[in-house]
């Protein structure tokens, strides 16, 4: 059995940014250090960071004093605001393309358009964005909702960084009908983009895929949905632990793939136990 790793997977550039904010402030030692909610989608490296003493908070009144970290997804900015009035050191790690459209809705919004946002509406990231729009913002989730939206409208699209560059066509294409103005900005992330093609690529050379990184990861639900696309049977699983002897049986080829989320530790940790198994088969 031949195991094929993604030429694009695991961690992306705003991943590794947030950790490394959050391992600097835990290594200082001066003051308490807190994650508002998960710093990341992946259950694995938010316990690496407790064990480091980054205590995850749900509000702000979990954490009265110290230094607070906010979620690599992006926040309310009123929370933000409330962080600071409290006088507590705010670190901001958010990623620079969720922060980047944050910008581009604040500037529609003040411009007059109507702003529609792309995405899953329980995301965290969706919900920081649509806080930035100041209540002026629609969420739709693919080009159905989008074509109830009203005719005439000046429309302004912002899209969720981890959503399929298919789906954004889709709900442009509709509010193109709908709107007599209509301003787009593609804030997918670049790094999701090549995820994505990568996992597509390498599924339809493979017999079965797995598809790594934390239940509660967009992106990496995202990459279960590209692969499954394919009809290559796809599993998604947290850690090595969860791969199943029974499917992998009669599969020349195994792909791996991961999202954005994922540290390469449990990358890794899969690759070894899919050679562990491939060796038993051989067996």
């Amino acid at each position: 059995m031949k195991i094929i790793t993604a030429e694009n997977a695991g961690f992306c550039f705003g991943v590794k940014r947030a950790l490394e904010l959050a391992a600097r402030a835990a290594e200082d030692g001066s003051r308490p250090v807190h994650t508002l909610g998960a710093l990341i989608h992946n259950p694995q490296e938010v316990a690496r960071l407790e064990a480091r003493g980054v205590r995850r908070v749900e509000s702000l009144d979990e954490a009265p004093v110290g230094a607070v970290i906010l979620s690599a997804h992006g926040v309310d900015p009123a929370v933000e605001a409330e962080a600071r009035a409290r006088g507590l050191e705010v670190i901001d790690a958010t990623c620079p393309f969720v922060r980047r459209a944050h910008q581009h809705i604040r500037t529609l919004a003040a411009e007059g358009y109507s702003v529609v946002i792309l995405g899953d509406p329980e995301h965290r990231e969706v919900a920081g964005l649509a806080a930035h729009a100041e209540g002026k913002a629609t969420i739709v989730t693919n080009a159905a909702e989008a074509a109830a939206l009203p005719f005439g409208g000046k429309y302004g699209l912002v899209v969720q960084t981890t959503q399929r560059p298919e789906a954004l066509r889709e709900v442009a294409g509709e509010l193109a009908e709908r709107s007599r103005e209509l301003r787009l900005f593609n804030t997918i992330c670049e790094a999701t983009m090549k995820r994505q093609e990568s996992a597509h690529d390498l599924a339809e050379r493979v017999e079965v895929m797995i598809v790594v990184g934390g239940r509660n990861s967009a992106n990496t639900a995202r990459l279960r949905e590209i692969c499954e696309a394919t009809g290559t049977p796809t599993h998604h699983l947290e850690t090595a632990d969860e791969l199943d002897r029974a499917w992998l049986v009669g599969a020349a080829r195994v792909g791996v793939t991961a999202g954005a989320s994922t540290p390469d530790w449990i990358v890794a940790e899969v690759e070894a136990r899919l050679r562990e198994l491939a060796g038993e088969e051989a067996g």
